[in-house]
């Protein structure tokens, strides 16, 4: 094991709690290149694409990275500075950092930092982590921002988080934010976000709730993400006061040959229109942030598809973004999670003291003798 580099601890320094706000990524700009190096490291992760690699890797590299990028980056470009400047995804997420960090540096009882990382792309994993050491978290929560977990988000994103910390000395107290699809805080957010969008244009003849998909493989071999996008939407659809034929779950997304998870949004949105539903509203409740998979395949694909269908009225609700109820309840998930992290008493404080001094006195006495 290597342990060269920054120093894990810096002697004298004091403590404080850090929050790691995570994400899947995106692209560094929306050109082929960026794109190329992005799909890479995404596609080569064995969470997202679980085949061997003798068999995945030929068709990666010698069919995906060489056709994918460049349309993709097409894409992207599309909606490149739709929130701002920059990503979607990335504008989006520094708000929600900004948000969380304003929101617990009130509530907390200690100094708290909150630093943003992305599971692909930039900022990395490995610049949040170091962003933590130097600020000196010895407490570390860590809050994947996908509300139900699955293996391909979550677990991979804890993955990355786990592997850098094995080149530290001193790893700090760790805990995870697995889930929240059945948080109260969140299932309210994202109720009054679909009400108030009712409220403005009227309640749809259908709502339909379209999450991320996966391979249904993933949900045989006991993956539960299936079941917490179910959960999450009966729970917003009891708030919202909708019986089971107001609403539909559906999923979005697949990539490749394989059978994932369904109805599939697209074939359902195409639907629809011969079944006699001409207006439809689409909410995405497993994206904590608007992005390419919201954006322009939810609210520019599929209106087209809706349309030409003989569809009507179609909305696209946007991500809960930094809504300041959804940014009130991972403050209060984070507040959550860290229960039983008890803050020093003044013996502790004064204990501490005492010992980063023998710390710093033993290591200028071993520096003095080299």
């Amino acid at each position: 094991m290597n342990y060269q580099g920054e120093p894990d601890y810096k002697h004298g320094s004091s403590e404080r709690l850090g929050v790691l706000l995570l994400n899947l990524g995106t692209p560094d700009a929306p050109e082929a290149p960026a794109l190329r190096r992005y799909l890479k490291q995404f596609l080569s992760d064995p969470r997202v694409i679980e085949l061997p690699k003798w068999k995945w890797w030929p068709i990666l590299y010698g069919v995906v990275l060489r056709t994918r990028p460049e349309k993709s980056a097409a894409a992207y470009r599309t909606i490149w500075d739709y929130h701002g400047e920059g990503a979607p995804l990335l504008t989006i997420s520094r708000e929600q950092q900004k948000g969380l960090q304003a929101r617990l540096s009130e509530e907390m009882a200690g100094p708290v930092t909150v630093a943003l990382a992305m599971r692909y792309g930039n900022p990395s994993v490995a610049s949040a982590l170091a962003e933590l050491r130097e600020a000196g978290c010895r407490r570390v929560v860590m809050l994947p921002l996908y509300p139900q977990y699955a293996g391909p988000t979550t677990a991979s994103t804890l993955d990355a988080v786990f592997s850098e910390l094995m080149s530290w000395r001193w790893v700090p107290e760790l805990r995870t934010i697995n889930q929240y699809h059945r948080d109260p805080g969140y299932i309210d957010a994202m109720a009054a976000s679909i009400q108030e969008h009712f409220d403005a244009h009227g309640k749809p003849d259908k709502l339909i709730m379209s999450y991320h998909g996966e391979p249904e493989s993933y949900l045989l071999n006991g993956d539960p993400y299936h079941c917490q996008c179910y959960v999450t939407s009966r729970l917003v659809a009891e708030r919202l006061g909708l019986s089971e034929d107001d609403y539909l779950v559906t999923f979005q997304s697949r990539f490749g040959p394989e059978e994932w998870l369904k109805p599939y949004t697209d074939e359902t949105i195409k639907a629809l229109p011969g079944q006699g539903v001409k207006h439809v509203a689409v909410v995405c409740p497993g994206f904590s942030a608007d992005c390419l998979e919201t954006i322009e395949e939810i609210d520019v694909e599929n209106r087209e598809y809706f349309e030409e269908a003989g569809g009507e009225t179609y909305h696209y609700i946007p991500a809960l973004n930094e809504r300041d109820d959804h940014l009130d309840a991972l403050a209060a998930l984070v507040l959550q999670h860290t229960q039983g992290w008890v803050e020093h008493s003044e013996f502790d404080a004064a204990e501490d003291q005492r010992e980063r001094d023998l710390v710093r006195e033993n290591a200028l006495k071993l520096g003095a003798r080299q």
